[in-house]
């Protein structure tokens, strides 16, 4: 550090620019603060590195979590469309299973009858001459009848119960879910009688396979 006569130092090339404020000392009756500035030799003298500056913080990037309204909405879509095709779906395959249900009891019934008549047609059997030999009623293949051709002349059972139609109410007994076709009646127009030839569903509508229930 030099000095430049009345004792202003001289700091590498700072210099002293007298400026009014603060009382640091007097000269010639007039107050002074001195603040030193670099002069132009100070850059001409001096080289700055790249490492001498001021590193900028890194910033970590914003991060969000969550969807945005776009994604919601298309959430949303994908999800009502989803359910809208499941719907049908599970309607069918409730029909279905009440298809099956349908063939199955309608099997077990006709075959219960046919046991019925050959029972009749073996002689096991009391009936009048003047009858078909099927039963009279759906309830008589669970009642049961005696077989008159042993001597202990045991009951013979056709049917544990009467199955009901899956496609009927709730609130109907399941022998009255039934239509019944008598022996007389022909098939294309089935109506009751004295016995009972034949049952079908009284659903109305169209299975699966495109038959009407009724000629199932």
């Amino acid at each position: 550090m030099k000095s430049q006569g009345r004792g202003v130092p001289d700091f590498a090339g700072y210099r002293a620019l007298p400026i009014r404020g603060e009382v640091r000392g007097t000269r010639g009756g007039e107050k002074t603060k001195l603040h030193w500035f670099p002069s132009p030799k100070f850059f001409r003298r001096r080289s700055f590195s790249s490492s001498l500056l001021p590193l900028a913080s890194p910033v970590a990037p914003r991060t969000f979590s969550g969807f945005t309204l776009i994604e919601l909405v298309i959430t949303v879509a994908i999800v009502a469309i989803l359910e809208s095709a499941a719907v049908p779906l599970t309607q069918l395959a409730v029909q279905r299973g009440k298809e099956q249900e349908l063939r199955s009891a309608l099997r077990q019934i006709r075959e219960a009858i046919d046991a019925y008549k050959q029972a009749g047609d073996e002689g096991r059997l009391e009936k009048k001459s003047d009858a078909s030999g099927y039963p009279p009623a759906l309830a008589e293949l669970v009642k049961g009848v005696e077989d008159i051709k042993k001597p202990d002349k045991p009951t013979i059972y056709f049917l544990r119960r009467v199955p009901r139609d899956p496609l009927a109410s709730d609130d109907v007994k399941a022998e009255d879910t039934w239509g019944l076709r008598s022996y007389a009646s022909p098939p294309d127009d089935p109506r009751e009688g004295a016995d009972v030839f034949d049952v079908y569903s009284l659903a109305e509508g169209k299975g699966l396979n495109g038959v009407p229930y009724k000629e199932w």
